[in-house]
């Protein structure tokens, strides 16, 4: 049995605070919906702007929101001083990203001290679809000027 993840203190507000300043994330229109020890999840409404030429999500709209939740679920657990960056990732696309609305939750699988893995999960409508998944190792960086 595992134990639950332990999250320092002011994890929720330095995450939310950390995920307002991605640029990224504002052009893209994804928003921080929860945030809780070692688990976030955003949503990605479906825009046109964002589509493929089938008007699908573009798979790598959907594999930033993926990266997204899998760093900052990482995050939340992160020492106040330390930053994240993915290493690496695997995306898997199931189906196709038609919305109106993207799920995406991030998951810490395995949190270590330099190096953490993550699983995330994107879902659409009322039955939850599951559209695609990834697995990713995030990387805790401390002292080289980056912040949360």
């Amino acid at each position: 049995m595992s134990r639950p993840l332990q999250a320092p203190p002011g994890f929720e507000a330095r995450t939310r605070e950390s995920f307002a300043r991605q640029a990224a994330m504002a052009t893209l229109g994804i928003a921080l919906d929860r945030v809780e020890p070692g688990t976030v999840h955003l949503l990605l409404p479906h825009r046109p702007d964002l589509t493929q030429q089938h008007g699908f999500l573009h798979a790598g709209v959907v594999s930033t929101a993926l990266d997204s939740a899998c760093g900052y679920a990482a995050f939340t657990l992160m020492p106040p001083e330390a930053a994240v960056l993915t290493v690496e990732f695997k995306v898997n696309l199931l189906a196709p990203a038609r919305g109106p609305v993207l799920r995406i939750a991030g998951q810490v699988v395995k949190a270590g001290r330099t190096i953490s893995v993550v699983d995330a999960r994107a879902t659409q409508g009322d039955e939850d679809t599951l559209v695609a998944t990834m697995t990713a190792t995030v990387m805790t960086v401390l002292g080289r000027g980056l912040s949360g």
